[in-house]
């Protein structure tokens, strides 16, 4: 699917991709892979080229965020400090875009990495050495998403249930604030109960909730996405209420979402999408404000959906009547607070 680029001057620092080469991992999948593995295949390969390839298709992409995706591990560090190899390679990406060689472009000028929270106040210990390995580092997701149905997250993905509200998890996330680091929380709709309550407990801690609050229609919610929208709505509305907090504008493209159904890649031009999105969209740019929402490619993740200038086209439809300032707060101005990117910023009249 290729349209025109709408509105190709307005900035955009995109606040959640991924880096990795997924494709020594690839054969632990046996067939037939879960939805998600299937949709990372085509995209099982994304570095450098590929993501200065997707970035430079006619939108104004003057930098981005790099989220920690378990790739480039140093295996040499032992289990806690493995992570450090993540944030290491990412920080000579961005070093390369830095370089000037391809123009005003930063990719990974911020970069969050991952931290095993559960060590309790021994993370700290990390948090220091992830740190140390790039000036770059802003802050950490540790991922909660768990599902009682099994076949909705697939192999990949089985963190422990209620990890946001264990007292171990708690006392590591109370070092973020410490060093002044950024939290990205990843969860399902049915679980945003639990954002909720540690938001709640750690009221100045930075917490950005990715991907709307990831609404489920897989697996055993398959054809249910009606049913439960009034619920995720409620939860995002009182997650909105806590100051602290921050959404990320995307992930509906994945195949949990299926918005679409199909994939990888559907084809669907961006109005099509835009109109599919919008409810979600609309009600969180509703309930936290342009200055607390930002939209994210989630790239290549929700490449099961659309093409980067479809997907971004699709954002602009989607706030086509906002004003000026509240499309810089969306497209990056929010970001760029939250992730400490102010100076990239084009100067405003």
């Amino acid at each position: 699917m290729t349209e025109p680029i709408l509105e190709p001057d307005l900035a955009i620092v995109d606040p959640h991709h991924h880096l990795w080469d997924l494709r020594p991992l690839l054969p632990m999948f046996p067939e037939p892979r879960h939805a998600f593995v299937e949709a990372l295949v085509g995209a099982a390969h994304y570095t450098f080229d590929q993501l200065h390839a997707d970035t430079h298709t006619g939108h104004r992409v003057i930098g981005t965020v790099f989220m920690e995706c378990g790739a480039f591990y140093d295996a040499s560090r032992g289990e806690a400090l493995k992570v450090v190899g993540e944030v290491e390679y990412v920080n000579g990406v961005a070093a390369q875009g830095a370089s000037g060689l391809y123009g005003d472009y930063r990719p990974c000028a911020a970069i969050v990495g991952h931290a095993d929270l559960t060590l309790g106040s021994r993370a700290g210990g990390v948090l220091d050495a992830l740190q140390a390995a790039s000036h770059r580092f802003v802050g950490i997701r540790h991922a909660g998403a768990w599902d009682a149905d099994p076949d909705v997250l697939g192999p990949p993905f089985h963190h422990p249930e209620g990890l946001y509200l264990d007292s171990t998890f708690r006392e590591g996330f109370a070092e973020l604030g410490k060093r002044g680091l950024t939290f990205d929380a990843w969860l399902l709709e049915p679980q945003l109960g639990d954002l909720l309550d540690l938001a709640r407990a750690f009221p100045d801690q930075p917490i950005v909730l990715d991907h709307c609050g990831t609404p489920l229609g897989i697996a055993s919610y398959r054809g249910t996405l009606p049913d439960h929208f009034e619920r995720w709505r409620t939860s995002i509305r009182a997650i909105a209420q806590c100051p602290n907090v921050t959404v990320k504008l995307g992930g509906l493209a994945m195949s949990f979402c299926q918005l679409p159904d199909r994939g990888p890649a559907a084809g669907l031009g961006s109005e099509e999408l835009a109109a599919m999105w919008k409810p979600y969209m609309e009600t969180c740019i509703e309930a936290f404000g342009a200055n607390r929402a930002m939209f994210e490619s989630n790239y290549p993740v929700d490449r099961w959906g659309a093409s980067y200038p479809v997907l971004w086209n699709a954002f602009k439809r989607l706030c086509a009547n906002a004003s000026d300032g509240e499309k810089r707060d969306l497209f990056a101005g929010t970001a760029a607070r939250v992730y400490g990117l102010e100076h990239l910023l084009p100067s405003t009249p």
